[in-house]
């Protein structure tokens, strides 16, 4: 019996990737050169660990550049575009009636805890979650399991009485290792990724039955 639903936060609870290339691209644009989107979308899910978009930047261009000035003005402007985010459609009633339904509800994120706490703060909703699990408190993100192992672990569960939601493929595979049955929620940087090995693809939690899928 499924006693828990899991969530990803950026790109599904709340769009922080369409913002932030958007960001990073006009630095790139600012200097001359391109930032390719099949670059950035190997990052979606997994954080920064295996991609420095800096030097990334310093290679397109040829030469070093000031990183604390762009740091500055990419972040400035990354904050302008995140705040005008609403939360994606479909979250909070997708939360509303899992609570309804006596289900405990969690955040398994490979951003920082200080990243999302400020966004759930921000939005008022940090409230809404039993347990929320992130970066900071496993050694590898996804795409590894560590993070939602460390999630259901957390719960009290097993992997069996879970429901995983993802927008990445690298968050859909993490899921999957986990053992746990996934639902993928493209957003609109992910859409035309390969998301065919999460269990389920729906285009909008808004269109989620959830009794349908606990059904199932």
């Amino acid at each position: 019996m499924i006693s828990a639903l899991i969530f990803d936060f950026d790109g599904l609870i709340l769009d922080t990737e369409t913002p932030e290339y958007q960001a990073w691209s006009e630095v790139y644009q600012q200097l001359g050169v391109t930032f390719p989107f099949e670059v950035w979308v190997e990052c979606i899910g997994r954080g920064w660990s295996s991609f420095d978009p800096y030097d990334y930047l310093e290679q397109q261009v040829g030469q070093l550049q000031d990183r604390e000035i762009i740091r500055t003005r990419r972040r400035q402007r990354y904050l302008e575009l995140i705040s005008a985010q609403p939360i994606l459609p479909g979250v909070l009633d997708s939360i509303d009636k899992a609570h309804s339904l006596g289900l405990k509800v969690a955040i398994a994120s490979s951003s920082s805890r200080r990243w999302i706490d400020r966004y759930l703060v921000q939005r008022g909703i940090s409230e809404l979650f039993d347990v929320i699990k992130c970066k900071d408190d496993v050694v590898n993100a996804k795409p590894a399991p560590d993070l939602y192992l460390a999630t259901l672990a957390a719960l009290g569960i097993t992997a069996a009485e879970a429901i995983a939601f993802e927008d990445s493929p690298n968050g859909v595979t993490a899921a999957n290792a986990a053992g746990i049955y996934c639902v993928a929620v493209p957003n609109p940087m992910t859409r035309e990724l390969p998301l065919d090995h999460a269990d389920q693809l729906v285009s909008s939690l808004a269109e989620l039955n959830l009794q349908a899928l606990l059904a199932r």
